[in-house]
């Protein structure tokens, strides 16, 4: 498959641990720190080593720079990659290092799974601070993280075993958005229809976001905002999503979720139920005092009798039984929104309300609704007809005898071929391609770094074993990546075919002249 597998029987596989190092800094009181630790039932003496450990390696970084602590540290056997999501609150994950090719890791890869765990957790909850000054000792966050986390875990489950993204993945990339490309006509149409949607809800700063199949049509929102909505509604709230739980074509979406996970070479079964049962002792996790709500558990969302979406994942209202309106937070202005989902065949528009707009609780929200329906019915008929009929399938974006992934950073963007397009290339193409883009990641680190020129253009072309070139450009703010096997043996043939590409399919920006 995809993804090569780690293990969680033990210190070796995957482990993943999130702390604070602002607390438990007291003898006796190490366990303080500990906010999340994969596996759970690790004995505290491993948790807190591997804390210790991380803790230590940051400390240490921090002395040669201060502002930027350590990233990655590669041991003999493991690689610990490393993020601090907020001001001293900090992610690790520690992948085992194995002799089989597949278990062959881009960093970055792995870096932004613990970005869009800390992003969406923001999105439904807030910042981690806040919930740890909400209530000090820590209960009231081990309780939403634990769940939370476990729940994005099982995303990455195949079968009985969890795939982190690997070297087969490189011709994808985590934390952008995949956009559909649309015509003039169905432009202004879509354009039409937001209006409509945001002013007939009644309230001064409505954000709109609209989707086709799995692809991006539309939004309002901020780019940091967008790709974590973009994220969750592909995850739970698309078409394919609430159909069957069948993973995403257009992007790295894993599947249905089975009852167990298997991490690692020994492929040791662990429930991931099990897990929730050898939480540490100061997890309130089983505490029914604290209402945790669980957003990214499956099969919750369904769609009602008038095209909206619904889940009982909020609760219910106090005194009935109407599910309770899912509600959001907005990472670039702190507001807290009502999510309203409306779905017709393959178009998806999500709106965003102010709570604050809404005075009456659920029965202001109804009444958004029944507005939306009332004012933009006829549209989002006629966008969803001229979307279909311009929509070439999943394979709309496959360019014969290419393999590509497209990056736009600055609008946080990319494009890429089908990925059962990308399984027909060879092992050693991928493993290329993979080592190649780690080399692009590692300049364009340095370059942060260093405050050198972010519009440095950079070019690698490489010459596989199997005959095969991969090639990377990356200028101003856009990446491009190319896997060629039928290539002629001349570096010559490779450019040209890389040049026409460019000026075909990405209006120049990529060549030479």
């Amino acid at each position: 498959m995809g993804m090569a597998t780690a293990n969680s029987g033990g210190s070796e596989g995957m482990e993943l641990c999130i702390f604070d190092l602002r607390r438990g800094q007291q003898e006796g009181q190490e366990l303080d720190k500990i906010l999340f630790f994969f596996p759970a039932d690790l004995p505290f003496s491993t948790q807190l080593s591997v804390i210790g450990l991380s803790e230590g390696l940051i400390t240490f970084t921090r002395i040669f720079s201060p502002e930027a602590a350590c990233e990655l540290i590669e041991a003999e056997r493991h690689s610990h990659v490393f993020y601090e999501a907020e001001p001293d609150i900090w992610m690790v994950m520690v992948v085992e290092k194995s002799k089989e090719a597949e278990a062959i890791w881009r960093i970055d890869a792995l870096r932004e799974v613990l970005k869009e765990i800390h992003s969406l957790f923001m999105m439904f909850y807030g910042p981690v601070r806040e919930m740890l000054e909400k209530d000090p000792s820590g209960g009231l966050t081990r309780a939403h993280l634990y769940p939370f986390v476990m729940d994005y875990l099982s995303d990455f489950l195949v079968g009985k075993k969890t795939q982190l993204p690997s070297f087969r993945d490189c011709l994808k990339e985590f934390g952008t958005v995949q956009m559909l490309t649309v015509g003039r006509e169905a432009a202004i149409e879509v354009q039409s229809l937001v209006r409509v949607l945001e002013s007939g809800a009644g309230a001064t700063h409505c954000y709109s976001l609209i989707l086709f199949q799995d692809l991006l049509v539309s939004t309002t929102l901020s780019p940091d905002d967008t790709i974590n909505l973009f994220a969750y509604a592909i995850q739970r709230l698309s078409p394919r999503a609430l159909s069957s739980g069948a993973s995403s074509w257009s992007y790295l979406r894993r599947g249905s979720t089975p009852s167990h996970v298997v991490v690692g070479p020994t492929f040791a079964t662990v429930s991931v139920s099990d897990q929730f049962h050898h939480l540490p002792a100061n997890s309130p996790s089983q505490d029914n005092s604290y209402h945790v709500k669980r957003p990214l558990q499956h099969n919750r969302w369904s769609k009602g009798k008038d095209g909206f979406l619904v889940t009982d994942i909020w609760g219910t209202e106090t005194g009935s039984l109407i599910p309770s309106t899912p509600t959001i937070w907005l990472q670039q202005t702190g507001e807290r929104m009502y999510l309203c989902a409306y779905q017709y065949k393959s178009l998806t528009l999500i709106l965003l309300v102010p709570l604050s707009s809404i005075l009456n609780g659920e029965q202001g929200v109804s009444l958004v609704k029944q507005q939306v329906l009332e004012n933009a019915s006829l549209k989002i008929l006629k966008v969803e007809e001229k979307l279909s009929k311009g929509w070439g399938g999943e394979n709309a974006y496959h360019v014969s005898g290419y393999r590509y992934l497209l990056i736009d950073d600055d609008r946080n963007v990319s494009r890429a071929s089908p990925p059962a397009k990308v399984t027909t290339l060879a092992k050693e193409s991928l493993l290329a391609m993979s080592k190649l883009r780690e080399e692009v990641d590692l300049e364009k680190s340095r370059s942060k770094w260093d405050n050198a020129d972010r519009d440095k253009d950079l070019e690698i072309c490489i010459r596989v074993k199997n005959n095969a070139w991969v090639i990377a450009r990356t200028t101003r703010g856009k990446e491009l990546y190319m896997v060629l096997e039928r290539a002629n043996e001349t570096l010559l043939y490779a450019s040209d075919a890389f040049e026409k590409f460019s000026d075909r399919y990405c209006g120049g920006a990529f060549s030479l002249d």
